[in-house]
């Protein structure tokens, strides 16, 4: 993958699979009791909006290490919808094969993630 390749954001495989875990988010809470709505709704819905929201940024920075740390930002906060994956199958709200679904589209998320980390520190190392 050459980053001159890349014409936008929208071309790398991470942010594709991120977004693919946003939208199933937002689908998901759309079914959970309106006393969770500015409770786990509303913490999911920003957690799975940051995934994609720090690689866009990420890549506008045009610095290898910026574009680094806010891909490790992404990846936080799929880490963090994980938990609350967990906590929305503990507390009744979603049942098994929705939460695996989930598991699934964060898995495959955080490997293209991990990958295009990967790749960032090559550059950045090949760049000096």
């Amino acid at each position: 993958m050459k980053k001159a390749s890349l014409k936008s954001f929208e071309d790398l495989e991470c942010w594709k699979a991120c977004t693919e875990v946003r939208r199933f988010t937002t689908t998901l809470v759309k079914t959970f009791p309106k006393e969770e709505i500015f409770a786990l709704v509303d913490d999911m819905k920003r957690a799975a909006r940051s995934c994609t929201h720090n690689i866009s940024e990420g890549f506008g920075r045009f610095h290898f290490q910026e574009n680094i740390q806010f891909c490790r930002q992404s990846r936080g906060s799929l880490y963090e919808l994980i938990d609350q994956l967990i906590t929305s199958k503990d507390d009744g709200y979603i049942d098994s094969k929705q939460y695996d679904e989930g598991r699934a589209l964060i898995s495959k998320a955080l490997a293209l993630l991990n990958g295009y980390i990967n790749y960032l520190v090559r550059q950045k190392t090949n760049n000096k």
